[in-house]
């Protein structure tokens, strides 16, 4: 299995053809995940946001390119056409159109550092001790994604399992598809490793919590410290009402500890009950009385 990963790390006649279509295609696989409404909050929408399969990208492109220079054009290109691309094909499916460019300032930036960095990355070929250094920041980005993504995962499980697995997979088989040295290999295994049930323990004892305010006393919502109030599941979270002295006000503060559909109940004194159904996500939230 390792030897077969191996090979798409330096086995592959990378010409510019194939680079340029691989290059669309991720630009368009990209800008797909970003339009289809049922893979957000998945690990297949990710790729739109953050760095981590396109470093892998990177480094594929690093490995199979035939010199310094021929490593840091092809990172380059191959970045400069994916990313626009990506923006380009949701043009016509979004209400920003082409305003939606104005997110692609942030990958421009981006597009132009790939030029130096695919040609230093080249030297990891050179399979010397210091060649980790230079694979480290790429690991080390990894392992501030799989970080965030550790909480979402924990928050929306079983979505972002993949992108998880993925993150720390990168981390402990990068040195060992790079680099020939056993030494090298074993070293940067064990620190790949490391970081990643460093960060695991971390989130875990850390669990997310999404702390907000849902609700609060007012004609179409009147109720005090008398009232109770409660989800339908307190694996979702708790909720309590409390009394808040800046806008003289009570509210409903929640601390959701999962994503998903529940219900929330607001009881007066009398008994009388009002039921309210609620979608729970990472940062925001959908109440909704119940007819």
């Amino acid at each position: 299995m390792l030897s077969v990963i191996k090979k798409l790390f330096g086995g592959i006649d990378l010409t510019w053809p194939k680079l340029i279509i691989s290059a669309c295609l991720a630009g368009i696989f990209t800008a797909v995940m970003a339009l289809i409404p049922a893979v957000h909050y998945t690990s297949f929408n990710t790729i739109t946001v953050t760095f981590e399969v396109w470093i892998l990208f990177g480094i594929i492109i690093i490995m199979n390119s035939k010199s310094n220079l021929d490593s840091a054009l092809k990172c380059f290109v191959f970045f400069l056409v994916s990313q626009p691309l990506a923006y380009l094909v949701q043009v016509p499916f979004t209400a920003l159109g082409w305003g939606l460019f104005g997110y692609y300032k942030f990958w421009f930036i981006w597009t132009l550092l790939c030029f130096p960095m695919g040609f230093v990355g080249y030297y990891m070929k050179k399979g010397k001790w210091w060649g980790y250094l230079i694979l480290f920041p790429m690991i080390a980005i990894t392992a501030h994604s799989y970080t965030g993504y550790l909480s979402y995962f924990l928050f929306y499980m079983p979505y972002y399992l993949l992108i998880c697995i993925f993150c720390v997979s990168a981390m402990i088989l990068y040195p060992l598809v790079i680099f020939e040295d056993k030494k090298i290999r074993t070293a940067g295994a064990v620190i790949g490793a490391v970081i990643a049930i460093a960060v695991t323990g971390y989130g875990l004892m850390h669990p997310p919590v999404y702390s907000t305010e849902i609700m609060s006393d007012d004609e179409e919502h009147h109720f005090d410290n008398t009232y109770k109030v409660s989800l339908e599941d307190d694996r979702y979270g708790n909720v309590e009402i409390i009394y808040m002295d800046s806008i003289e006000a009570y509210m409903v503060h929640a601390d959701f500890k999962k994503a998903g559909k529940t219900s929330l109940t607001l009881e007066s004194p009398d008994g009388d009950k009002k039921i309210y159904d609620i979608d729970i996500k990472f940062d925001t939230y959908e109440i909704t009385p119940r007819q």
